[in-house]
């Protein structure tokens, strides 16, 4: 299973093509946009998200509410291009036009400079609108098209907010991946502490007033997962290697762990690696979880676990030093709208992309057709991993 994502930040809009969907599962464009409204949630986003309400409309691979196995392709409209018509026109437009916002001025931390470099575009805009994190609409939209094909099969996928700008949340237990997703949906900043949220917040607002922009940590917790999805027999085929390639691949991210993660550079192995119990009732589990749910790029039945790093959102209403390309004088970066903080948005990203890898992991191993074969197969694989 594969998607190829398309559109500009301030295009008519982004679209989406998905090919390798089992046939015969139900979908309807209300469980896409179920996903796109919590993408456009959580505390400190900025003015773009009261112009967006963004809706998917499906336009391909669908009929009467269920898959055809043939592409599924769908478009999710940009309220915003009525006033970027010409700015972003597709089509030729006279030169005093085509230089209405035009950008010469690089953001540090950004695409733009590499971007026009590699492109050779000297309008930085023809970087950055691509490069912008509004592409990742689309993205939480097939995750949640993923996420319907797990749900078939028992597999639950739930995202929160672990800390913000060194507020960090208190976790004292294990959470269902239910309650996960109850607690953090119920929270302005998805988080599962009640008693960090107003800090959380606090420290959003302090940021925004100062002009600048903070990052932060999410996790996703996927359960229900069956043993043996991902391989060890080639470095590309691990599961937790593509997971990790998914979170880095968000917008800002910079590093991804599973279960202790660096901490086991600090542990002794006796305090790292996961026991391993049976019984006739559950089959083969482990005392912890410490691994995060995975064993030589496999997973191994234990709920998997993921944290993702976000670094502040580059873009800054204080903007830093940059140069002119056109000049090649030093001046401030260009300032594009933008939030003081995206990380509880970003931790429903990236609970999608990692449902995206968990489905296509699924369909590798099982392949098949039509949903009910490929529920057959699952089910009977399990029994077959318990009995072992």
């Amino acid at each position: 299973m594969r998607y190829l994502t398309a559109g500009e930040s301030h295009g008519p809009g982004l679209s989406l093509i998905i090919e390798g969907l089992p046939a015969g599962m139900p979908l309807l464009a209300s469980d896409i946009n179920v996903e796109l409204k919590r993408r456009q949630g959580g505390y400190g986003r900025g003015a773009r998200m009261k112009i967006e309400k963004d809706q998917a409309e499906l336009t391909a691979g669908v009929r009467h509410g269920k898959t055809l196995g043939s592409p599924l392709a769908l478009f999710v409209e940009n309220k915003d291009f009525k006033h970027w018509e010409t700015v972003m026109s597709a089509e030729p437009v006279p030169e005093k036009n085509e230089a209405s916002r035009r950008v010469s001025r690089p953001r540090p931390g950004h695409a733009d400079l590499v971007g026009g470099m590699k492109y050779g575009h000297r309008d930085l805009r023809n970087v950055l609108e691509r490069s912008s994190a509004r592409e990742t609409t689309v993205r939480v939209a097939a995750g949640a098209i993923a996420k319907k094909l797990l749900a078939e099969l028992g597999i639950k996928v739930a995202g929160h907010v672990l800390e913000i700008g060194g507020v960090r949340a208190q976790i004292d237990r294990d959470y269902t991946v239910q309650e996960i997703e109850q607690i953090a949906n119920e929270s302005p900043v998805r988080s599962l502490d009640a008693n960090q949220e107003q800090a959380m917040m606090d420290k959003i607002d302090d940021t925004k007033k100062k002009g600048d922009t903070i990052g932060g940590v999410v996790e996703v917790v996927v359960g229900g997962v069956p043993a043996g999805l991902g391989s060890y027999v080639q470095w590309d085929k691990k599961l937790d290697a593509k997971i990790a390639r998914a979170i880095v691949s968000i917008n800002a991210f910079k590093g991804a762990e599973f279960g202790v993660g660096f901490e086991a550079a600090r542990k002794y192995g006796s305090e790292v690696m996961d026991e391993i119990l049976y019984s006739e009732e559950d089959g083969y589990t482990r005392r912890t979880n410490h691994l995060g749910g995975f064993e030589g790029g496999m997973t191994n039945g234990m709920p998997i676990v993921v944290r993702g790093v976000m670094k502040p959102i580059p873009t800054l209403y204080k903007p830093l030093q940059s140069v002119d390309i056109d000049s090649k004088e030093a001046f401030t970066a260009s300032v594009e709208r933008s939030d003081s903080s995206a990380v509880p948005a970003a931790s429903v990203v990236a609970e999608n992309v990692v449902a995206w890898e968990v489905a296509t992991a699924i369909l590798d191993k099982y392949q098949s057709d039509r949903l009910d074969v490929l529920k057959e197969q699952v089910e009977a694989d399990r029994k077959r991993m318990k009995e072992f």
